[in-house]
């Protein structure tokens, strides 16, 4: 075979190999898969938040109160005395609540003075705030003791000291806003109300001045606060029979009727004395059972008072739990811690100041008190122990 009939050869090939068909690449997967799945979003990390409501009774100022915190040489008043023994209590609070049951309505306002009508030195303001309190309730029997010009003045002494108040107010405005308190995330609502006003009338036009208690319109206002955004509402009534140590058939139907319309707490005063506690359990959402406690009677926080029990008070301790991302809120807790009003005699004038009974007995080291103190003293803290529980003991089958 010459060259070029190889050449000739080698072309033929070339050609057909041109027209050569090479199989299809199937193109269908010879497996299944599924689809890319979108990540799933972390779960929200579950959160407590807890918080503390303290309360307390009557804070009352009576003539001989007010002498004790007189400085004749510098003509000013200081009552920090007072509350100095309880303050490591009331400080641990997120919310410390009393009942301020005198005006503060200035000395031009007719004087200082104690019952029947009362009006005391704006410093007793200045005592409060400094041992702790951050909320005081002006619906009283005696709120209107020095006219409008006292609830006024009252109102502007405590919003000066930033001490948040509610139970009176100086227009229909202010009387419609709810006092809502937020602490750790937890927002509580405090409402507060007064059988009465001794007999004062309610100026004419201005019954926003003093709250005073209409059972359908405080469920109204719970039904409010809770559309507000409260987690717990707290209400501050003053009523029940002076010097009785237990609560009224008129005092227990209403607490249960607000409780049962949501209220959680209830913070009772105007007894003078210590009526006990109670804690309700009612069937909530999800049959869970909701907890909410009243206390009939704080009895006198302070005063100068010396009828039998007057000199007893009470401190209220409430622990309050938020979960996180559920926002539900529940009472865990509830502790109380009985006081005396201590009278002792003091360059040539009688002083006052709040003592805890249970730290001041287990101590036994105050410098102001005798040692034959303490044993009265041990007998009255288990009293008023017995006697604050004692609604919520076992009964005893007959």
């Amino acid at each position: 075979m010459n060259f070029r009939r190889l050449l000739s050869v080698i072309a033929m090939l070339s050609i057909a190999g041109c027209n050569i068909q090479t199989p299809q690449t199937n193109t269908q997967p010879t497996e299944s898969r599924s689809p890319i799945a979108a990540p799933v979003p972390p779960k929200p990390q579950s959160e407590i938040k807890e918080a503390k409501l303290i309360a307390v009774g009557d804070i009352m100022m009576h003539s001989t109160q007010t002498r004790s915190g007189y400085d004749a040489k510098k003509k000013t008043y200081n009552f920090d005395n007072f509350f100095a023994p309880v303050k490591s209590i009331l400080s641990t609070g997120d919310w410390v609540i009393g009942n301020l049951e005198t005006p503060l309505a200035g000395e031009d306002a007719g004087g200082y003075t104690g019952y029947p009508l009362f009006n005391a030195p704006a410093q007793l303001a200045d005592a409060a705030k400094k041992a702790g309190f951050n909320i005081l309730t002006t619906a009283n029997n005696h709120a209107l003791d020095r006219g409008e010009k006292g609830v006024i003045r009252t109102l502007a002494n405590l919003s000066d000291r930033k001490i948040a108040s509610t139970g009176t107010a100086t227009s229909a405005a202010e009387a419609s806003r709810t006092l809502i308190s937020t602490k750790n995330n937890i927002s509580l609502a405090l409402l507060a109300y007064t059988y009465g006003t001794n007999g004062i009338p309610i100026p004419k036009g201005k019954d926003y001045l003093v709250s005073l208690i209409d059972q359908k319109k405080i469920i109204k206002d719970i039904a409010k606060a809770r559309k507000q955004g409260a987690d717990i509402i707290a209400i501050s009534l003053h009523f029940g029979n002076e010097y009785q140590r237990q609560p009224n058939s008129e005092q227990k139907q209403l607490v249960e009727n607000l409780l049962k319309a949501g209220a959680d707490i209830i913070l009772g005063s105007h007894p003078h004395v210590v009526q006990p506690y109670k804690i309700f359990n009612f069937s909530g959402k999800n049959g869970k059972t909701r907890k909410a406690v009243a206390i009939y009677s704080m009895g006198n926080f302070i005063s100068g008072q010396n009828k039998k029990y007057t000199d007893l008070g009470v401190i209220l301790q409430v622990n309050i739990r938020k979960t996180f991302p559920e926002k539900t809120t529940e009472i865990t807790s509830i502790k109380t811690f009985p006081t005396w009003v201590h009278r002792y005699t003091q360059n040539n004038k009688t002083n006052y100041r709040v003592l805890p009974l249970e730290t001041t007995v287990s101590q036994k080291k105050d410098a102001l008190l005798a040692t034959s103190q303490y044993p009265v003293l041990s007998k009255y803290l288990q009293d008023m122990n017995n006697h604050l529980n004692s609604l919520n003991s076992p009964k005893k089958s007959k």
